[in-house]
Parts: structure tokens; sequence; C-alpha cells
């Protein structure tokens, strides 16, 4: 049996997901309670590995054997992590190998004073930007392109195409967020995506330039990576199981 938990978590106090010796990390508070409970070692696979200071409202992991209830996991957690759901799923289940997709949303207050009360999860840009012209960048994101530019110099990665299959930037009163679904994302590559895209709503560089990056430009040719305290890894899509009787499988959003 495999077991599936949905997580969400407030970044800000993480250095991200991944464990690191004598470092806070999700993955390490969720293994230590997780192990406390169960009496035994559980080692996660996690959908995406959030960066240091990233927000979750939809993270996924899977560990082999028996669900351990959301509520005993989450009494010994700290607060800013809680396990949302804790279920027994197909033996097997990897969370990482059977996504689909991953979605993130990028959040930037645009009013004059920044939030008392959301200062932790967004980015607080005063000056106004085109939005026109953020949103003719997100036009050009969707599809499947090189995303070399997105990613640090010093990575381990080898392949660096991506299949974005929808990006887009929507305003909703004083805030500016950018939601971009795809199959998989580099280390840093939506933040990065978001800083270079900031600079054309800036008027410091054109949406034609910013489409030639997509065609495997260097590192540096592109704008700064974003902080990460507006960026929240907002859902991860798997396929639907086949229903008793039917032909083949689905996906869900």
């Amino acid at each position: 049996m495999t077991a599936r938990l949905d997580i969400e978590y407030d970044g800000g106090d993480f250095y991200g997901w991944g464990v690191q010796p004598g470092l806070r990390t999700v993955q390490g508070e969720l293994e230590r309670a997780l192990g406390v409970i169960g009496r035994r070692r559980v080692v996660l696979t996690v959908a995406g590995r959030t960066d240091r200071g990233v927000h979750a409202t939809g993270q996924v992991a899977s560990h082999p054997g028996d669900p351990i209830p959301a509520y005993q996991v989450n009494a010994i957690l700290p607060p800013d992590v809680r396990v949302l759901s804790s279920t027994a799923t197909a033996d097997g289940f990897d969370a990482r190998r059977h996504a689909l997709a991953r979605a993130y949303e990028y959040r930037i207050l645009t009013r004059r004073a920044a939030s008392a009360l959301g200062h932790r999860h967004q980015l607080h840009l005063s000056r106004p930007l085109d939005e026109d012209a953020l949103a003719a960048c997100a036009d050009v994101l969707a599809g499947t392109h090189d995303f070399t530019a997105f990613t640090p110099t010093e990575t381990d990665h080898v392949r660096f195409r991506r299949d974005i299959h929808r990006a887009a930037w929507t305003r909703d009163g004083d805030l500016l967020q950018f939601a971009v679904e795809g199959d998989a994302f580099m280390r840093n590559m939506v933040r990065a995506l978001v800083g270079t895209m900031l600079d054309v709503g800036r008027g410091k560089r054109s949406v034609e330039s910013f489409a030639t990056l997509l065609e495997g430009a260097p590192r540096s040719a592109a704008g700064m990576t974003a902080p990460p305290h507006g960026l929240t890894l907002v859902g991860v899509r798997y396929p639907e199981p086949p229903r008793p009787g039917s032909g083949g499988a689905s996906t869900v959003g």
C-alpha cells in the first residue's frame, strides 16, 4: 500500500522542501512527525521541491505503507505546515513520477502601502506596470520551450525543455497575479520568469526580447529572480483512476 499526503505550508521560515543537515525544512518536519507516530523511518517523495521561502497550498507527497491519520500528524507538526489529508492510494503511487502537471501562482500587491497581513505571501510593488506587456509575455510562454535562461547556471538539470500548459496574468483589485501550469519546473524557474517579465512590465526590455530567451539563451541574458515569498505551489495534477468498466483514464484539474 502507498499513502498520499496533501500538504500546505508557509515557506517563510523553511530552507525549502528537501532535507538539509542542520537546517529546518518542510520534508524534515514531516518525516520527523510521521516517524514519531509510525515508529519507523518514513521517507517522502514529493511532487514539487519548493525552494527556500516558497509556499504551498496544494503540495502532494507519497510514502510506502499505510496512511497515518492527518490529525495525528498535525498534532506534532509546527503550525506553519499542515497535512490536509492522508489517504491510501494505489500501490506504487509516486507523487513525483506520476504527476502530469504542477501549478504555481505568484502574487504582487500593487497599491502604495504594503499589506500588514499579507506581506509574507505577496511581493509589494507600488509603481505601475504595463499589464498589456505582461499579458503578451504570458501568451508566448504557452507550449514547449528551452528554459535554460531561467534556471541557475550551476544546475544538475540535463534537460531544459519544458511544456507550459497555460500561463496568464490577472488582476483582482490591488492584487496582480501570475498563474502558470506546466509538466515540470526547474529550480528558480518560475521566479526567474516573473523577474524577467517584470522587466518587460517596467519598460526595461521588450516582449520580443523576452520571447527570444525561450530559445535556449544563457541565464545571464534573462532578468533577476523574483523574491520567493510571492510564490505558492497551488496544485498538482494526476491521471484519474480508471472507473469500473471504462476503457481508460482521463485527467483531472
